[in-house]
């Protein structure tokens, strides 16, 4: 199982992998000499005990060929009615400049991995690489090794781009029992401000496939990011993914995240408040049907003192979904003055529905302010019959209840054609009449 991503990079490496400056091609050699000495986690692994990744691992995924056909129609659907906004599109982990739309926005350059590379080698040096490190999880250690190709996203100081940045990641008809491996990399310098999409789709595939992407955030000072990271692949694909955002002073990161695809789907979400006076708002829904297994790790690292963190993440499970939400806030003892608040709220629809939730606080400072919850349980019955004595039909209650559990969370993207595209796709996979 292992070889088999072992000869992948070889042959990588040696068909156009190897044209990578010497940096590179070292980090990626330590990736995947640290993949071949772990393995893939197991149920031994306190941090993947709720997620099996055996059939992860048991299929055995090739290397993507050449991206299926895939025309601007199939994509639109997708494009949250603002097909203009700039736009980077892959296709089977291939760049598809026909589909994509170069920005015009000042101070915003947007390019691929190939590109920046060829065009200064050295200038993602310091960062790529640095954040999300190889060794963080096996899956991490083979996205290291094995990205042919990703997003390389830089906001000069001060620019305030107004027009959110598309980056949409698609598997064809098709894509069988392949797997993808997306890099993205953004750097937001000092009192830059700009919005992030991060879309993860497939067009009607039944098969098994594999996405395995890895995000790099850097934020200097004073500059502000939006990142919404919609993930709506098939039910019968996998996918794992990692984030990490690394926050200068006065910075202000504020994510939301909406799992509904995959037959086993994990998102690694963290972020370090890494100077004074910073702060992080981390919203997330994740909805779970048939034998859907649906997993989020937060991690929330407050190294340094004043800095605020909110965190809110709601699931909806039907049938035998099975979700899972870790969530971990660290302060250090130099952390003075944290104000940090997660709430994990999960609502089960079906007997057969479970939730593993697990709030962690490690708090090793004394003047703080931290509190967590997680609830976990079925529709409000008290609402259900005021709604019902009011003539509403109980089918349709169900329905309305459902949906405004989780409008909460939806109603925290600030940007309002994709609030209301994700407002009417979360209908849709509810039944809830508009």
């Amino acid at each position: 199982m292992i070889d088999r991503y072992v000869r992948q990079y070889e042959a990588f490496a040696s068909n156009g992998g190897g044209r990578a400056p010497e940096w590179l091609k070292s980090l990626r050699q330590t990736a995947i000499a640290g993949f071949r000495d772990s393995g893939f986690p197991s149920a031994r692994d306190e941090e993947w005990r709720f997620t099996p990744v055996a059939p992860i691992v048991r299929t055995d995924f090739s290397a993507p060929q050449a991206g299926g056909e895939v025309g601007f129609a199939d994509l639109e659907p997708f494009l949250f009615g603002h097909g203009e906004w700039p736009r980077m599109v892959f296709v089977d982990g291939r760049y598809r400049a026909d589909l994509s739309s170069p920005t015009a926005a000042a101070g915003l350059r947007v390019s691929t991995l190939a590109e920046a590379l060829a065009a200064d080698p050295r200038g993602l040096e310091a960062e790529f690489g640095r954040h999300v490190v190889p060794d963080a999880t096996a899956f991490t250690a083979l996205n290291t090794a094995l990205a042919a190709d990703g997003v390389v996203i830089r906001a000069a100081s001060g620019a305030v781009v107004q027009e959110p940045v598309h980056l949409v990641f698609v598997v064809s008809r098709e894509a069988d029992e392949a797997a993808f491996h997306p890099r993205i990399l953004v750097m937001v310098e000092r009192e830059a401000r700009i919005q992030l999409i991060e879309s993860y789709v497939s067009l009607g595939h039944r098969g098994r496939y594999l996405t395995n992407a890895v995000c790099e955030i850097v934020m200097a000072e004073g500059s502000w990011v939006e990142h919404s990271r919609i993930q709506r692949e098939s039910e019968a694909g996998y996918h794992i993914g990692f984030t990490q955002v690394s926050q200068a002073r006065d910075s202000h990161y504020r994510s939301f995240s909406l799992a509904m695809g995959g037959a086993i789907a994990r998102h690694n979400l963290h972020t370090r408040l890494g100077a004074p006076n910073t702060e992080a708002l981390l919203y997330g829904l994740y909805l779970g049907r048939g034998d859907q297994l649906i997993d989020n790790h937060t991690t929330i690292f407050h190294d340094q003192p004043n800095c605020r963190s909110w965190e809110v993440y709601k699931g909806i499970l039907d049938d035998r979904a099975h979700g899972v939400f870790n969530g971990k806030i660290l302060v250090k003892p130099e952390a003075q003055k944290t104000d940090a608040k997660q709430t994990n709220r999960a609502l089960l629809l079906s007997d057969s529905a479970k939730i593993d939730t697990k709030p962690q606080l490690e708090i090793f400072a004394d003047d703080v302010k931290c509190t967590h919850g997680a609830t976990v349980g079925n529709l409000d019955q008290l609402s259900g019959f005021y709604l019902r004595s009011r003539g509403i039909p109980e089918s349709v209650a169900r329905q309305v209840l459902t949906y405004a559990f989780a409008a909460e969370v939806l109603d925290e993207v600030s940007a309002e054609p994709v609030r209301a595209a994700l407002a009417g796709l979360v209908r849709d996979r509810l039944g809830v009449e508009a």
